[in-house]
Order: C-alpha cells, then sequence, then structure tokens
C-alpha cells in the first residue's frame, strides 16, 4: 500500500522522537485520531512513565493517555531501531541556545542520523523543533541522501513547525491550525495529509521548508518585540509617574492597529527567549545585523535585574536595606497556572536576589519544589505570621489560581506586583510594576 494510502486510512505506524511539552500532546492526538503511535526518547523514566500511562505533561488529559496505553495505541521506547518500524516520523526534540546564544542542534542532528540508519522506502519525515530557516533542506535532506534516498519520490521530508501554548485552555495540539512545507510538492501534499488526518483544524501549506520555518520565527519575534516594547513603557512610566497598566488597558479599546502587550519580570519558555536568536544567527550568514530583535531581547532580559532595583527602592523607601531582608516570590513557573519552569524570570530575579543578600523562600501551588544549586527547594506554605515575617512578597509569576491573593494583601507589608495580578483589588501595600 503506498504511504499516501496508509496515512489517509491511518494504518500508518507513526513515531514520535522526544516526549515532552511538544511530542506528549502530539503522541496523544495522533493516537485519538486513529493511528498507533510509537514514542521515542532517550530518558528511561519518560519511557517507563508513558508506558505506565503516567502523564507528566500539563496539556495532556491524564485519562485519554492512560486509556491509549492500555488499549495498545500508544506506547514508547529508547531503542531507536524500532524506528525502522514506522511509515511515519515526526521530531519534536529540544533546539536549545548555547552561551553564546548560538543555535544547539545537536538533538536534531542524532534524531535525524538515528532516522537515517533505520530509514526505508516510502516514509515522510516531519521536523517540528523549531529551527532557523535552512535547516529541514541544508542539513537533514543531505542525510537521507546519504542513504540513497531521492527525496520526494521515495522518502517524503517537511517541516512543520509546533505551535504548543502550555496552559492554554482554548488552543491546543488539536484545534491550533498548522503550517506544513515539503521539499517538494510530493513531500507537502504527504505532510499535509498527515496533520489533516489528525487535526480538527486548517492545515495551510507554503512553497518549501525554509518558508514554515521560518513562520515559526516570525511568529515568536512578534512576541519577543512587543513584550520588549511593553517592557520598556513600564520602565518609562515608573519614571514619569504613570500607570502603565491603565494605559494599556486604556489603548486597548481601540479595535484596530493595536494588540496589548504586557510588562513582567522578563520572558520565559521554550520560544521567546530562544527563537529569535535562530533567525539572528541565520542573518549574520548573510551579512544582515538584527538590530531590532537583539534589542529586544537585550530589553527583556535587563527586565530581572529592573525588577530586583525597583525592589530595592521599595525597601530603602520604607527604611529596610534589601541585604538580609526575608523576600517571598510569589510564582517561579514561567507563566501563570503551569508548572513549566524553562527559561522562567521568576528563577532570575531569585538568583539577583541572593546575590544582593536577600533570603529568598518562594511559594507556587504548581511547583512545589524546585532544584537549585543541587538542592531541592520546596515551596513555603502561605500563612498569616509567615507573611507578616516578611519585608516583602514579590509577584513574579500571574498564577490566577490557587494563590490566596487576599490573605497576601492584608498581612505582607509590602507586595510588589510585577504581573498586576491583584490590580482590581489594590491595596496600599502593593505597589504595581
Amino acid at each position: 500500500m503506498a504511504l499516501i494510502d496508509k496515512i489517509q486510512s491511518k494504518d500508518a505506524l507513526i513515531g514520535v522522537i522526544g516526549l515532552g511539552y511538544v511530542g506528549l500532546p502530539l503522541a496523544v492526538e495522533k493516537a485519538k485520531a486513529g493511528f498507533i503511535v510509537l514514542g521515542f526518547d532517550i530518558q528511561p523514566e519518560k519511557v517507563a512513565q508513558v508506558n505506565r500511562g503516567e502523564n507528566y505533561i500539563g496539556d495532556v488529559v491524564p485519562e485519554e493517555l492512560e486509556s491509549l496505553v492500555q488499549e495498545g495505541r500508544l506506547s514508547a521506547t529508547s531503542d531507536f531501531g524500532r524506528l525502522g518500524e514506522c511509515d511515519v516520523v515526526a521530531i519534536c526534540v529540544p533546539t536549545p541556545l548555547d552561551r553564546f546564544k548560538q543555535p544547539d542542534l545537536s538533538y536534531v542532528k542524532n534524531s535525524v542520523l538515528e532516522v537515517a540508519s533505520h530509514a526505508h522506502r516510502e516514509m515522510l519525515v516531519v521536523l517540528e523543533s523549531t529551527t532557523y530557516p535552512g535547516t529541514t533542506e541544508e542539513i537533514l535532506k543531505p542525510l537521507f541522501e546519504q542513504e540513497g534516498f531521492v527525496i520526494g519520490e521515495d522518502l517524503y521530508l517537511a517541516f512543520s513547525p509546533e505551535r504548543v501554548d502550555p496552559g492554554n485552555l482554548r488552543f491546543k495540539t488539536k484545534n491550533t491550525p498548522k503550517v506544513v512545507g515539503g521539499c517538494t510538492n510530493e513531500c507537502t501534499r504527504h505532510a499535509k495529509a498527515l496533520y489533516e488526518a489528525v487535526l480538527d483544524a486548517p492545515v495551510f501549506t507554503v512553497s518549501s521548508p525554509k518558508e514554515a520555518e521560518m513562520t515559526k520565527i516570525l511568529e515568536n519575534t512578534f512576541r519577543i518585540v512587543n513584550c520588549a516594547l511593553a517592557n520598556e513603557m513600564a520602565m518609562i512610566c515608573d519614571r514619569l509617574g504613570v500607570n502603565v497598566w491603565e494605559v494599556i488597558a486604556a489603548a486597548a479599546t481601540k479595535p484596530f492597529g493595536f494588540v496589548p502587550f504586557y510588562p513582567g519580570p522578563g520572558v520565559g519558555g521554550h520560544c521567546i527567549p530562544i527563537d529569535p536568536y535562530y533567525l539572528t544567527y541565520k542573518a549574520r550568514a548573510v551579512d544582515y545585523h538584527t538590530r531590532l530583535i537583539e534589542m529586544a531581547g537585550d530589553i527583556n532580559d535587563e527586565m530581572p535585574a529592573y525588577v530586583v532595583r525597583r525592589l530595592q527602592d521599595l525597601l530603602n523607601d520604607r527604611g529596610k536595606p534589601l541585604k538580609g531582608s526575608r523576600v517571598l516570590l510569589l510564582g517561579v513557573a514561567y507563566k501563570g497556572d503551569i508548572d513549566d519552569l524553562r527559561e522562567s524570570p521568576a528563577l532570575k530575579v531569585w538568583e539577583k536576589l541572593e546575590a544582593k543578600g536577600a533570603e529568598v523562600l518562594y511559594h507556587d501551588p504548581y511547583c512545589p519544589v524546585v532544584k537549585r544549586h543541587g538542592v531541592m527547594v520546596p515551596s513555603v506554605a502561605l500563612e498569616t505570621e509567615f507573611l507578616r515575617g516578611c519585608d516583602a512578597v514579590v509577584v513574579t509569576t500571574g498564577h490566577t489560581r490557587k494563590v490566596d491573593y487576599d490573605l497576601v494583601q492584608q498581612n505582607a507589608p509590602l507586595v510588589f506586583d510585577t504581573k498586576n495580578i491583584m490590580g482590581g483589588t489594590r491595596s496600599p501595600n502593593v505597589v504595581p510594576l
């Protein structure tokens, strides 16, 4: 049976490499759609958890995962030799930056080498990991060609950017539109058929992988630049004695030409602090300096230090030095109502506070324990006497559930609210960013 027929009839065996925030939800949706799915991961504990039907990703419904495993529709392995059993392989591995903010594609390259060494005729390979324009055709394609495959004839290669937004209650993997770009028209046709068989959302095609890769970069560059604008506005408004939150709310009443973004202690997560730098790296190869993007990154990177300076001034106004003060961070996840710590600005605020001699504790109902410098640090309980014993509480994550903000306002002597989570019911001891 031809691969396109296997996909459309859902007889294709699908492999998903990387069972993290992108890969596991994708594997679950493909299994729910009727495919048999085999997940691959180098971490034995993740493999074991999946095979036990134990969920560890917030956007996956635990009961669905457990049911799919029990039905035999989803399983996991660390044996990459089993890639040869798959008709379709989706690569969903991390693409971090090194300490010089250069792309680290080692996870992608290692995954592709494994796939290429076990690939067979009539196989579709889709890269979902965010990367710079040209990666699919310049790095992946030659590795398959070295194995004797003719791309678009006996092996189909495409790029389709992941669009995962952890904690989003409206848009999940299932109903988020997809973009696909194949190395040839046949590659695009096969990738489009795959996602149309899985998703309850439109699948848009572009002319090549480069356009699909650039689409994801544009989406997140849009966000990093607008986050930086909001953060810079907050710093200016503070100097001018203007409430930036009122300004943004007022500007948002305009029904056209404005999209509200909000300031905070920095940007975090797996996309905004990382993805735009893939473009700056690639742009240098064609002798272009991405001034706006890099400046936006610098502004956002400065926000944790700005938060610490503001807190230092607020304590000073109350006759207290930051050194020796007890500071409670309210939230350490990178965004509200999730447990994801990746690139969290709260952790950077924590580090800078400790460097200035503050005693730092945290409360986060979604992150009961945080590993710092090899030590497991537990979340403290919000209690009246404890809050009264703190010199300051800094709201570093905008959790909308599971946090008793009334208790905090009524008992903490100073609350520095960097997320405006208490905006509508602000007490005199609460200071906005």
